[in-house]
Parts: structure tokens; sequence; C-alpha cells
């Protein structure tokens, strides 16, 4: 007996892609997060600690370049998440540093020890003081080009698998349009009250950094220095104190501190070298990722 041709069977779920069921979970995760925020300035952290939700991670943090050497940090999950980014920032270097030059994902998967430590060791030491042990940068861009990152931190030590990677991109993916609309002042919604919570606290990233590049022009006279040697010397001087350099920068404006080579005793640093005060020399034993092929890799 001859059986008849097999009617071709659809794919199970209809013909949907295999991940398409997850990337909607974290599309959706996203959006009810943004949309219980109900303040559209708190819609920034709402997304961060939706992040939590999705991965295996302890916290998350976004920053948006502004520029080479200057970023702001656009939200945080929590104090640590933000230390973490501000850290990076007033440094000058981490793992977001080189996921924005390389514009690809660099996952520091042990900070205590190894070739990560050895690649940010001013970074590495203080996160690990801080409980951290794993940091994932994910840079957040369209067309190639990198407008921030995405920055995921760990208490454990470990690398993220590759389920968690999917899910982490995705984000990426959702949070980058997010900020791309956000930054266009188009709001789900479109009404007039969300249009101004997001002017406010637009307007408040770009007053952060036009007060750091204006300091640094200042800076720049003071100490007859190009502008990546004086936004290295109020970084080693914001690290010094304390402080960030958004902080410091505050204070140079106001003319409440004055860069004087002779008065604080700690000379030039040297043009793109990223040294800071007091001798701390960023990536000492550092290496390309590519040497070890690792970036996205691991």
């Amino acid at each position: 007996m001859t059986m008849p041709p097999e009617e071709p069977r659809p794919p199970a779920g209809g013909g949907v892609p295999p991940d398409a069921e997850p990337r909607l979970w974290v599309g959706e995760t996203l959006a009810a997060a943004a949309r219980d925020a109900g303040d559209p300035q708190r819609v920034p952290g709402a997304l961060c600690e939706a992040c939590l939700r999705l991965l295996p991670v302890n916290g998350s943090s976004v920053s948006i370049s502004g520029g080479k050497g200057v970023s702001v940090t656009w939200c945080a999950s929590d104090r640590v998440a933000a230390r973490l980014a501000e850290l990076q920032y007033t440094v000058g270097d981490g793992p977001c540093h080189t996921a924005l030059d390389r514009g690809a994902p660099v996952l520091a998967v042990d900070l205590s020890q190894g070739g990560d430590a050895h690649r940010w060791p001013i970074f590495a030491s203080e996160a690990v003081a801080l409980g951290v042990r794993a940091v994932f940068s994910l840079p957040l861009g369209v067309s190639g080009a990198a407008i921030g990152t995405l920055d995921l931190y760990s208490e454990r030590v470990g690398g993220l698998t590759e389920p968690d990677m999917r899910t982490a991109l995705w984000v990426r993916d959702a949070v980058t349009y997010a900020l791309v609309g956000l930054q266009s002042s188009d709001p789900v919604g479109g009404e007039d009250g969300a249009e101004d919570g997001v002017a406010s606290w637009m307007a408040a990233s770009e007053a952060d950094h036009t007060e750091v590049y204006q300091a640094v022009g200042m800076v720049m006279v003071q100490l007859d220095v190009d502008p990546e040697q004086a936004l290295d010397r109020m970084r080693g001087r914001a690290y010094a104190e304390g402080r960030t350099v958004s902080q410091l920068a505050r204070d140079v404006l106001a003319r409440k501190l004055r860069f004087d080579g002779d008065a604080d005793g700690r000379g030039g640093a040297g043009r793109g070298g990223g040294s800071l005060a007091g001798g701390w020399q960023l990536g000492a034993g550092g290496r390309d990722v590519d040497d070890e092929g690792r970036d996205g890799e691991r």
C-alpha cells in the first residue's frame, strides 16, 4: 500500500524562531519596567533594576559616552553599580572603556587575579574591595557607533553561559533602543509630562558633560597642557581625593580649586599616557584582549 506523501508540518511554535519567545520576554520585561516606573525620571533606574530579573548578575548600570574620555552614568541598579561606573570614568580605565574603544563586549571574569586583574590594576583592586569579582561590559550603539555601555557586575568569579550571553545582548539591544528613543525626545505615549521628564534628566546628563568640558578648558590654561593631559590631571586629583570627576569639575568652575604643577606637586601626565596623580599608571601590565582572543568570546 502506497502512503500519500506526508504534509510538511510547521515548526514548533507555528514557525516562530526558537529564540523569539525568550527575546520577546526580554522586551516585555523591560517595557513593563518602564511603564511601571510612572515618573519618566525613574525610567532609567527601572530599566537597570529589570536587568537583574533577566540575568544572573548582582547589579547593572548604563553609561553614556560624551566624547573621548568623557561619560556620564545614565542609570544604576544600586550603589555598587553606580560606584563602578563612576570609578571607571574617574580612573579612565576599565572594561567599559575597552568595550567602547573596540565596539565589542568585554567580559572580565575574575578581577581578583590573573589577566583581568593585571589589565586594569586600579579598577580591579577597587572593584574587588567593593565585593565585585566579575564585570561584563557591552557597548550600546547603532550602525557601529558606540554611544555608551551596559555594565553588569557579579559578586562571583565566572563568565556568562551562552544562553545568558544571548539574553545580555538582547538586553543591550533593548536598552540601546530605549536610550536612542529617549534622546530623540520620543517617549512612549508622547505625553507632555513624559517629554518634560525625559528632557530634564537628559539635560542633567548634558550638563555634567558641559561642566567637565569647561573645567578641562580651565585646567588647560592653568597648566598649559593639552585636553588629554588636563583630563588626566583632573582624574588623578579626583581619585586621590575620593571624589568624582564631575564633583571636581564643579569646584574648578567655582574657582574653589586651581591646578598648579608646583602647588600640588604632581606634574603633568604624559600625552595619552593615562596616568593618575601620585605615580599611578593605568594599564600597567595590561594586554590587548586580542592577544588572548577573549573579547566577547569568554
